[in-house]
């Protein structure tokens, strides 16, 4: 198989490109773009309408994912993540191919033309997933919570179920780095929840009724882990419009994850349920909570201990989600703040201004903030980017490609900023924004995005 730079790999997905966008690759200026990494893509390439009555089929499909195979399979030779590409047509008919390799410093933001964050701190996180949980003086297990009638009740409905042992629960102690609740302790005395257990051939109605007697998708002993922060991956230009706040009657902290968080199963459809030793003013040390894969902080309260959720004694609170909410997180828009000084206030962290159409806005009202350390301002809705240079407690930036011009320019770019955005609004030719994003890469010496030149002529298809 060639090389990701060698034409012959792309040429079966430039085939059928250039089939399904000719008018735009004929235009003056013409060019399209897109992404592929293992295992996505976005690339322009129509997929056909359907039969009537009908939904579309693989094989309708199949010529576009036998050419994205290629390439997926060129970039696990070279040993690379992922590749985002520019076709043009030249003047003399020649297909030209520009590859980006972002390289370590900028992340996938698959869908888009253009880039995902900027991480210009090598190994630096957003800062609530930093956030360690508070301590709750005198918080302890729910009243509920009754080792005997647990076990008794686990036992009555699993009755031919292998436990684990003693050393099985110390080995995954010393694994985790953790003790192990007295209730999770009892739960897998009772059944390891090893599939091998269940027969030579992978039984599911075994599976099925531990499921039905915990209450949950139950993992085996050793697929326990830790929720922390670092288990909850989120890139920066999601992860850093997020806040941690946890409101004094919470049952759960409001965190993206925590060492108390002891994850031993699933609900079904993807979101994990933990054991929570780290609860909320208003919660129990052993309640149960929900990680829902859809979020990324907080968790939702289940039960107040295993007991209750292997009986089915469920206390689903959501509560509030203060994190998404003002003063903390403010958003300035058409829609929601009608200007900065609605948003500014001594707990504001993270602040978007968002569709404007009146007069471009100023930051003087958040000027000293604190604890402010996101700013998100699409192209042109700022009077003045150089007020940003007064916010010096930004982790975060992302901005329009002008507004980082008149920084760069300056020589204003905040040095405090961990991770960059360069928003893109509308159709913008991706080789000024690659060249605008190296310039931000090179302030903190960061590797660039390299960019590799590849023509060819394509010829019939096989």
């Amino acid at each position: 198989m060639p090389s990701i730079h060698d034409f012959a790999t792309w040429e079966p997905l430039l085939r059928l490109v250039q089939a399904h966008q000719t008018e735009r690759l004929a235009a003056p200026g013409g060019y399209l773009t897109g992404h592929i990494s293992h295992g996505s893509w976005s690339v322009p390439v129509r997929w056909p309408d359907p039969r009537p009555g009908q939904a579309l089929l693989v094989e309708d499909m199949q010529a576009e994912f036998d050419a994205v195979e290629r390439v997926q399979h060129a970039l696990r030779a070279d040993g690379m993540d992922g590749i985002s590409f520019m076709v043009e047509s030249g003047p003399d008919g020649k297909t030209v191919l520009n590859l980006f390799d972002a390289g370590p410093a900028v992340e996938s933001d698959i869908g888009s033309p253009y880039l995902g964050a900027l991480v210009l701190v090598e190994g630096a996180v957003p800062e609530p997933w930093r956030r360690l949980p508070e301590p709750v003086p005198g918080a302890g297990p729910a009243p509920s919570a009754d080792l005997t009638l647990l076990e008794r009740t686990l036992r009555e409905r699993l009755p031919d179920a292998i436990g684990a042992t003693e050393a099985e629960i110390a080995e995954t102690e010393a694994r985790l780095g953790v003790v192990l609740p007295d209730e999770l302790k009892v739960l897998y005395r009772v059944t390891r929840a090893r599939w091998q257990d269940w027969g030579d051939d992978y039984d599911y109605e075994a599976e099925d009724r531990v499921a039905d007697a915990v209450g949950c998708e139950l993992f085996a002993l050793d697929g326990l882990y830790i929720a922390d922060a670092k288990s909850r991956l989120c890139p920066w230009r999601y992860a850093a419009t997020e806040a941690v706040v946890t409101s004094p009657d919470a049952a759960v902290q409001g965190l993206v994850g925590s060492p108390g968080w002891i994850v031993f199963g699933d609900n079904g459809g993807g979101d994990r349920m933990a054991v929570d030793l780290t609860p909320g003013p208003a919660g129990h040390t052993g309640q149960i909570i929900m990680i829902g894969h859809e979020q990324n902080v907080g968790a939702e309260l289940i039960a107040d201990s295993v007991t209750d959720l292997v009986l089915d004694r469920r206390r689903r609170d959501r509560g509030g989600r203060p994190w998404e909410q003002p003063p903390v997180v403010a958003r300035v828009n058409v829609r929601s703040l009608d200007s900065v000084e609605a948003a500014a206030h001594p707990e504001l962290e993270v602040l978007g201004i968002g569709v404007w159409e009146g007069e471009p806005l100023g930051l003087a009202p958040v000027v000293g903030l604190p604890r402010l350390r996101t700013l998100r301002a699409s192209p042109g809705t700022l009077a003045d980017p150089l007020e940003i240079a007064e916010l010096t407690g930004l982790e975060y930036l992302g901005l329009g490609p002008e507004e980082w011009r008149v920084l760069l320019d300056a020589g204003a770019v905040p040095r405090s900023v961990s991770a960059a955005v360069i928003e893109v609004k509308g159709d913008r030719h991706p080789l000024p924004i690659v060249a605008l994003a190296n310039e931000l890469l090179a302030l903190w010496d960061r590797p660039r995005i390299t960019r590799t030149v590849l023509e060819g002529r394509l010829g019939p298809a096989a």
